[in-house]
């Protein structure tokens, strides 16, 4: 079996991987700790062979966690951002500053898309773009719709965004607090996206496949105008890009890709951004 890890800053994901089949096993998600108890936190090390490891927590927890995955698995495969990779050049000017999480997710995203604008809707919404010769322009950072919600402190913060709400609904003016902050950050999260990703194609004069992921990606991809597939498991793709260990990752197949969506034409995301400027 493989193990694979995307551990965040509060909240770890991982899922089991036959390394025959390359069929999913199980998945499952905890809050990050400095030590693991595997067959609780994590699978029982004794049916694994390989880990691969995405993180973006302290130092700490990796070092933790790599030691202790170290002395029970043969092959444990830590992803860190580099300079180039699969044929993307990384955007920034300190390429190991680059999160790891959206390293990978650019990487998935090349592999499938030949360039696309990949957006990663966690604890913060993450927008990065590659172009289809493998240049990474970097990206944005803003505000994820728990973290826009905390920060008011209205006492609203366990009262989610129900994720199959409609996006018109949603839209609408709240006819009570909790309605008026969730409509609020909604509009204010995917008011950004649709800017930036039009902003983007504009100014490089491409209109590129929009990919989303992250835990709140269903919500805020009702609300996204262009074109576009949601991918949960796109940072899971990345860690099968970089390190392939069954056959179908070797021939270049990733768990869970969606069909790339076709972008609406350039001309169509100009008059939109446009519009959008006259308002």
């Amino acid at each position: 079996m493989i193990l694979d890890l995307d551990i965040g800053n509060t909240l770890s994901k991982w899922r089991l991987k036959d390394a025959d089949s390359s069929e999913i096993r199980s998945r499952g998600a905890v809050w990050t700790r400095e030590e693991w108890r595997p067959g609780s936190d994590i699978p029982d090390l004794d049916v694994v062979e390989a880990v691969r490891i995405s993180s973006v927590a302290r130092q700490a927890v990796l070092e933790q966690t790599v030691a202790l995955l170290q002395s029970r698995v043969s092959h444990v495969h830590v992803a860190r951002s580099v300079s180039e990779a699969l044929g993307v050049v990384n955007g920034y000017e300190e390429p190991h500053r680059l999160g790891v999480d959206r390293w990978l997710g650019v990487l998935a995203g090349y592999q499938l898309a030949g360039g696309c604008c990949a957006v990663d809707c966690g604890s913060a919404i993450t927008i990065d773009f590659v172009l289809p010769g493998g240049r990474h322009l970097g990206g944005y950072i803003i505000p994820g719709l728990r973290l826009m919600k905390e920060s008011l402190k209205l006492g609203t913060r366990n009262v989610a965004i129900d994720p199959d709400s409609e996006a018109e609904e949603l839209l609408l003016p709240g006819k009570r607090t909790v309605e008026a902050v969730n409509h609020g950050i909604y509009l204010a999260a995917v008011s950004a996206v649709n800017r930036i990703y039009a902003e983007v194609c504009d100014r490089e004069g491409i209109a590129l496949p929009m990919l989303l992921t992250g835990g709140d990606a269903r919500v805020v991809a009702r609300g996204v105008q262009s074109p576009h597939a949601v991918w949960p498991d796109m940072v899971y793709g990345g860690l099968e890009a970089c390190f392939p260990l069954t056959a179908a990752e070797r021939a270049g197949r990733m768990s869970g890709a969606p069909r790339v969506p076709q972008p609406a034409g350039l001309e169509k995301i100009r008059a939109g951004l446009a519009f959008s400027m006259l308002l």
